[in-house]
Order: structure tokens, then sequence, then C-alpha cells
């Protein structure tokens, strides 16, 4: 078969694929870090300095060498660079409904965009469309289009000069501008000119074409007075209901789930793990992989240098201007996040479901971070982490070492994935490194192995999945529920109230959630294909006969974080 040979790495033996070393040689690797082992050594040196002794220091060198600790992407991009803007994403709040908040919103996103990093906004304090402004005798546009201000800045910054712009915005359920907010993306309803087509048609075949926050992820803030009469009613509300039946049309917006002592953390950044009730509060983030760690005494080693690496990160990383830098020292976030969690289950011939064992390993994960991030911190004389996990997508770096990304499942066996090139649209096949390793090794048939789409109609599966591994984790899981196309079988109309209790029922087990129907926006980054046509094309690159504009690097859903 011609795609035979075409799985393993030229020049590194840590990379499962070529696919994966293409990504780190096209994405990573620089004068100085020129290999993944140089990267590892450069990084740990830029980072942890004084801070680690030099055993502690080679102990790193090899769990990031050997992807069983990866750094987020902005880590291992800035390595052994003059900036250090190692820090993915920024968390902004809209903090007084007055015209200098709104202006210096945009100084703030323009800022923390203009060095890579993604931004997330609450704008649920602005007052709604229409209401009267005492100071001028106008009345308020509302919220939503500032947030068309923001994302417009996104489309004219390339973050960092390398990548698109993340941005993520929210508005409380019980603002009087939500019915608007929730159909703000309805590209589909919006017609463009005398065409005869729509916004939504125009994007299928033009990514580039600019839409009405297209550059932004949306979500709607849910507090303890909605959890408490879903509790005492069993009446979910019909904002609840909405916002499912957009997303299950559209995807968007996701839900952002904010109880009790958790209410005031409706800052999310773009990608959704990391929550804080903080003005220009900041990511900070490097994932374990269980795939690649062999027993529990490494996990605990591992868990203890990657939460020291990550600390030593908030006295290294350079940041857009001051006051990122006050709420730094005041909170000092670790963002240590997973992935490769169905790998590992898939290695012990389980199903996608929370193990005994898996339960012990994550009791590792945040029993030690916990304890480390503290005793480290009081070694240094720095303020103690409010916050220590937070789990990423991880798309990119998903690839490059692998495995199965955050805490989902295998995408698919096989994809076309496609991607930004010399500022054109290219395009690959791929097959799952982490899927062709047990297709090897254990003479499993492709279509026996559980992806996302084999879990498409079975979303309790995957709610109760997230859930549990939330019961470990302080912040967030950046995790998407990929489902049917709207209007199919399993996605309709008489989904959404099933689909709505079930979000419902688990949703204070949750910190947040969003889902992805299949092709319900334009540019859709993964394409499933069968196992044998990606076989038979791998390794060829195909470049696309269309304009370039880059999307996110995650199955289904917007965003950059941990890439």
């Amino acid at each position: 078969m011609k795609g035979e040979g075409m799985f393993k790495s030229n020049r590194n033996p840590q990379f499962r694929s070529k696919f994966s070393e293409d990504i780190f040689y096209n994405k990573y690797s620089h004068e100085g870090a020129e290999t993944l082992h140089e990267l590892a050594c450069t990084l740990v040196e830029d980072v942890c300095q004084y801070n680690l002794t030099k055993d502690e220091k080679e102990e790193l060198i090899d769990h990031i060498s050997n992807l069983r600790f990866i750094p987020g992407g902005r880590y291992l991009y800035y390595a052994g660079r003059e900036k250090k803007f190692f820090n993915n994403c920024y968390l902004l709040k809209a903090e007084e409904d007055t015209r200098e908040d709104w202006a210096n919103l945009s100084w703030k996103s323009e800022s923390c965009l203009m060095t890579g990093g993604g931004i997330g906004i609450d704008y649920s304090i602005y007052r709604s469309e229409g209401k009267p402004l005492k100071g001028t005798g106008g009345v308020s546009s509302g919220p939503i289009p500032k947030m068309e201000m923001i994302n417009s800045i996104g489309q004219k910054v390339i973050q960092g000069g390398s990548r698109r712009s993340a941005i993520y915005a929210s508005l409380k359920w019980k603002h009087d501008d939500i019915d608007k907010f929730l159909t703000a993306k309805n590209w589909s309803d919006m017609p463009v000119g005398s065409t005869g087509k729509t916004l939504f048609d125009i994007k299928l075949e033009d990514f580039n074409f600019p839409a009405p926050l297209d550059m932004t992820n949306i979500s709607v803030n849910y507090d303890t007075e909605w959890l408490l009469n879903y509790w005492e009613t069993g009446e979910i509300g019909d904002v609840f209901r909405n916002n499912i039946s957009q997303a299950l049309r559209t995807g968007e917006p996701g839900f952002s789930f904010n109880f009790f002592e958790k209410e005031n953390e409706t800052l999310r950044n773009a990608c959704t793990e990391v929550t804080s009730e903080d003005d220009s509060d900041v990511c900070n983030l490097g994932s374990l992989n269980f795939a690649r760690i062999d027993d529990l005494n490494q996990l605990q080693e591992v868990v203890q240098l990657a939460t020291k690496f990550l600390l030593c990160g908030t006295t290294r990383a350079e940041l857009p201007y001051p006051k990122i830098y006050q709420v730094r020292e005041s909170n000092r976030r670790l963002g240590l996040g997973l992935m490769g969690l169905h790998e590992w289950l898939i290695q012990r011939g389980h199903k996608y479901q929370t193990t005994p064992e898996l339960h012990r390993w994550l009791k590792v994960y945040e029993a030690e971070s916990d304890k480390t991030a503290r005793h480290f911190a009081d070694k240094l004389s720095l303020s103690r982490p409010v916050a220590v996990r937070a789990v990423a997508p991880t798309g990119t770096i998903g690839i490059l070492a692998g495995t199965s990304t955050g805490v989902e499942p295998i995408f698919a066996v096989a994809y076309k994935r496609r991607y930004l090139k010399n500022k054109r649209w290219h395009h690959q096949y791929v097959v799952d490194s982490a899927a062709q390793e047990m297709i090897e090794l254990y003479n499993v048939e492709p279509n026996k192995i559980e992806s996302t789409l084999d879990l498409a109609t079975d979303y309790e599966r995957r709610l109760s999945f997230q859930a549990n591994v939330q019961e470990y984790v302080d912040m967030s899981i950046s995790s998407t529920i990929n489902l049917p196309e709207w209007g199919t079988e399993h996605n309709n109309e008489d989904l959404i109230d099933p689909f709505a209790q079930t979000l419902a029922k688990y949703s204070h087990r949750l910190r947040g959630f969003t889902c992805y129907p299949d092709g319900c926006r334009g540019g859709q980054p993964l394409t499933v294909v069968p196992y044998a046509e990606a076989m038979d094309k791998l390794g060829e690159e195909f470049e696309d006969n269309i304009q370039p504009h880059d999307i996110c690097e995650i199955s289904g859903a917007a965003g950059v974080c941990g890439a």
C-alpha cells in the first residue's frame, strides 16, 4: 500500500509519524532549537534558570524530549527567542459601563493579540441596546457592537506575526440583549446583497469572507440563580433551551457554568479552560501526556517537574501591559493540563470511560500538582497559585505528541487536515498515530476504535467523562462534543429537549461545554475519510486552490490554546 513506511519519523524517533515531525519543523524548530531535544534544553534553561537543580533540569529535559510533558505552544515557539511571550491567552473584563472602558477594552485587546496571545472577554456589565445615555442624551448600542469592534481588531491582527487571532466573548443569561446574542452568528439568516446567497453560503466557499463575530467564540454565562431554579422546579428556562437549539444547529453559543464559590469566575481564555474573576489575568499552559508515562511513580515525578516549570514561567514570561503583571503576581495561575487520555484507555483495552485506574492517575495529578505548587512557591518566596490545573484542547501539540488531544476521544482513525503554509491553504491525509499504533501492535480493526464520530450519538457518555475528569481540575476543561449534522436522524428538533435535560443534569459538575455539529461552519479543519483512502495518500501534501484564512487547530471548535 502506498502509505506503508510513511508513518515513522526520519530524524527524530520521539515522533511517531512524519506528520508529527513536519508539524515540529514547520511550526516550532528554529535557530538554537532545531531538534526537539535542543528545544527542550533551550526552553528549560530559558524558563527555569537557577530555580531548579542540575538533576531536575536534566530530568525535565528528558520528559519534554520524550513528550511526557509538553509546554504550551507559545513556550515552544518562543524558546531561545529575544521576546518571551510564553503565555497563550489573556482574560479581560468589561469593568465599567462607560465610554472610557469601551476605549480601554479595545486597547487591552489589541495589546494582547499583538503578542500572539488570544483573549476572552465578559461583556455583561455593558447596558443593553436602546438604554439612555445621560451624559450625551443618546442611547446605548449594547454590548454586541463592542464585540464586533473587538472582532474587527482580531481580523487585522496576525498574532505575534504568525497566526490568527483567537477571541472569546460571553454574556450573562439574564442580560436584556441575550436573545440577540444567541443568534449573533446565525450567518445562514444573513443575505449577502443581491447574490441570493447567505453569509453562511459565502463562508463555505471562501472562509476569508468577513462575517459578524467570525473570529470570536461565544458563550452564555449561567450562575447559581439559574442552577437553583432548575433544581427546585426542573425547568431549564427559555434562554437555556434556545441556547441548546442554537448549539445543535450552529455550534454556538457555548455554555459557561459558574456556580456557588465560582460564580464570579466568568472570565475565560479563548478556549475556555482557564477561569478567573479578575480583569487582565493570564494563561500559563502545559500538558501531561498520559499515553507516554509508564506508571504512577513516573507520573508523580513528571507532575512535580511540570508544575515547577509552569511556576518558573510566571517569573519569566513577558506580558503586554503593567496590570497583567500585577494580576499575575497576585493570582499566579498555573494551567497544568492533560492529553492522551483516550490512548491511555486504548492501551489498556478500555472503552472511552473513566475507570478506577484512571481515577487513581487523576488523583496523583491533582494532589501532586497542588502540593508542589504550594511548596515550590514558598521556596521561591512567590505568592501561592490560586489555581493549578486547566485542560486545554492541545490541538497542535497533541499532533506533535501523536496522541489523542486533551480529554477528547480520537477524532477519527483517518481524516484530511487543512492548514496554512506559506500563506496558502494545504491539506494532508492523516491516519491518527495513536490509532495506527493500536492497529499495528494489537491487530485492532480500524473500525473497532471508538472516535468522536462514533460517540456523536452517545453524547451522555462524553458529558459523563468530562464531568468525572472535572472533579480533579480546579479551573476548567476545554472539550467539544462532535455531533451529526443538523437535520439528520441523530440531530434535529426532537433532540433539543432530551439534550437540554441531559446537559442541565450534568451542569453543576461542569465548568463549560461546547458542541460542534458536522459542517456547521465553513473552513472546517478536519474532515473524516476512509482509512484505506488515507493510507493510499499518506505523506503527500496537496495545495488547495483557495485563498488562505487561518483557522483553529483543534477539531471542531475555534481557539488556539495549548496549541
